[in-house]
């Protein structure tokens, strides 16, 4: 005797990963849990910049850290660095073709972010709940 089949609920297709976290995806939580990755690709979103434009673009970011980040970002080809001995003696990063992809959800979470997320760096259970309730 055949079992019976339950209907998909509407607006749901079957993925071969919907039971299972996507490798990609979370390859790019991954990037992203890494403090400052994404700053460091917002900041090189404004265009090249050598190590000290980077650092005053992100306040906060040690010495030590931002050159682990970028040469982590650089690793894996988000960033890019160009070293123009003739011009100056400082090296410049860029995004790659792959960080300017990134650009397009990093964006995206940027913005929801500003539209869901509290301003302060306190969790939502510590802020005070509104009059009346």
């Amino acid at each position: 005797m055949p079992t019976p089949q339950h209907p998909q609920p509407a607006g749901r297709s079957e993925h071969p990963q919907s039971a299972d976290t996507s490798p990609a995806i979370a390859r790019a939580f991954t990037l992203l849990s890494r403090r400052w990755n994404g700053l460091i690709l917002m900041a090189l979103a404004k265009g090249p910049a050598d190590f000290a434009q980077i650092r005053e673009r992100i306040p906060g970011i040690s010495d030590r850290m931002l050159a682990q980040r970028l040469q982590e970002l650089t690793a894996i080809d988000l960033v890019v660095q160009d070293v123009r001995p003739m011009l100056s003696s400082r090296t410049r990063y860029a995004l790659s073709a792959h960080g300017k992809a990134f650009l397009i959800p990093l964006a995206v979470l940027f913005l929801w972010a500003e539209d869901h997320l509290p301003a302060s760096s306190s969790s939502p259970s510590d802020q005070p709940a509104p009059p009346g309730h």
